[in-house]
């Protein structure tokens, strides 16, 4: 199958080159191509170029006069696999309520758990498809899905299969997260230490031997768990040759980034209190800081000095942390007008961690988040705006005609 796009007013997010991730200076550089084609092959890009070289035959052929053709977004912090919203929490921020003093109330990630138990695997399945689908129409092309709503081996071992069950019977790239350790349940509230045990003994030997995890994630917080018991989880984990990504620094300075770099974190994630130490640390590891503008916009928190991380020579993903309690939207085009005008950052950088940089986020720099040939053909056809500048900029306006996933038209 020959599909061809032609008559592209711009190809934007070129790489020609392997290239893992972009940092510092090289996040506001975004390599295009304007009057071009894209040829689709197999579900991978084959070729693209100025119009004066497009190919005369094709299966399929898309007319994208005025058209911008983007690589499609790269989704690397969700938790889409939930049993029921949380609107009432919505009203107890309105009044005042801060995000601890509501999961102090049994709300926040235990009231999530409570409604995910008694939820039927078919059921989960379907609410999660049906909001993967809306993010794919938003331009998601490749996402990674956290467990962390169950905090019971039977209940996690049911997301984690859910996520299995979305991947096979979704073209969307996807990466599953293990995050057992999201909160201590309430039947454990005295005895922490049997359910760190649980995690450990029952709930990793399960998921390796069904092989239902890409990554281990921990909430190593104040309130959550401990930079001791992070560790202890993490090591557990890649005994299994279960990688770490882990929720870091979202309300305290917890020492959360650098026990993720000591275990090899692919990511660390969230980042609103940050130090100069952390900063550090992250300049001398491979480790990605991840920023999550939707969840600051939505609580009220500080946004991650995102800014100052990538003047000091880091490179960044963004990601909607899209979940029922404190983000609760997949909406990556949104996310782009947050990050400029929130975190500062400038269109081009921000469209560089949610493509490229969310890709390496995911380990999947190889095959998305770029325009490059062998790549997967996810990508994005714009209606006829001016730049790229103008989707963060006129935010309250969809402005994605096509999405194709692995070269066909979702």
């Amino acid at each position: 199958m020959r599909t061809l796009i032609k008559n592209i007013k711009n190809i934007i997010g070129i790489i020609e080159e392997p290239q893992a991730y972009k940092k510092a200076e090289a996040l506001s550089i975004v390599e295009s191509l304007n009057d071009g084609f894209i040829l689709i092959e197999d579900e991978k890009i084959s070729d693209y170029g100025p119009m004066i070289d497009c190919p005369t035959e094709a299966d399929e052929t898309i007319d994208a006069s005025g058209s911008l053709v983007l690589p499609a977004w790269c989704d690397s912090h969700t938790h889409i696999v939930f049993a029921a919203s949380r609107e009432k929490e919505f009203e107890m921020k309105i009044k005042g309520m801060s995000y601890e003093d509501i999961a102090a109330a049994g709300g926040g990630i235990l009231n999530s758990a409570d409604k995910l138990k008694d939820c039927s695997e078919d059921d989960l399945y379907l609410m999660a498809k049906g909001r993967l689908d809306e993010v794919t129409q938003y331009g998601t092309g490749a996402i990674e899905i956290k467990s962390g709503y169950g905090l019971s081996v039977e209940s996690e071992l049911k997301m984690l299969r859910v996520i299995r069950r979305l991947a096979a019977n979704s073209p969307v790239s996807i990466k599953s997260s293990f995050l057992g350790a999201h909160a201590i349940p309430a039947a454990y509230k005295e005895r922490r230490e049997d359910y760190i045990d649980l995690i450990i003994n029952e709930m990793l030997p399960q998921i390796a031997e069904e092989k239902l995890a890409d990554y281990c994630d921990v909430f190593c917080e104040k309130g959550f768990f401990t930079v001791a018991e992070t560790d202890r989880i993490l090591k557990a984990a890649a005994e299994y040759g279960i990688p770490p990504k882990i929720h870091a620094n979202q309300l305290s300075c917890s020492g959360a980034v650098q026990v993720g770099i000591a275990n090899n974190a692919i990511s660390v994630d969230h980042l609103e209190i940050m130090g100069d130490a952390e900063i550090e640390a992250l300049l001398n590891s491979n480790t990605i800081p991840t920023v999550l503008p939707s969840c600051s916009y939505y609580i009220n928190i500080p946004y991650a000095p995102a800014r100052k991380m990538i003047d000091a020579g880091l490179g960044i993903t963004i990601a909607t942390d899209f979940n029922p309690g404190s983000s609760p939207s997949g909406n990556i085009p949104f996310l782009l007008s947050l990050a400029c005008t929130k975190m500062k950052l400038t269109p081009e950088e921000a469209f560089n961690a949610v493509t490229i940089n969310g890709a390496y986020a995911m380990q999947l720099e190889n095959e998305v988040g770029s325009i490059t040939k062998g790549k997967l053909a996810n990508l994005i056809i714009t209606k006829n705006i001016p730049s790229l500048t103008y989707i963060p900029y006129m935010f309250g306006t969809n402005h994605i005609d096509k999405v194709l996933v692995r070269g066909r038209v979702m």
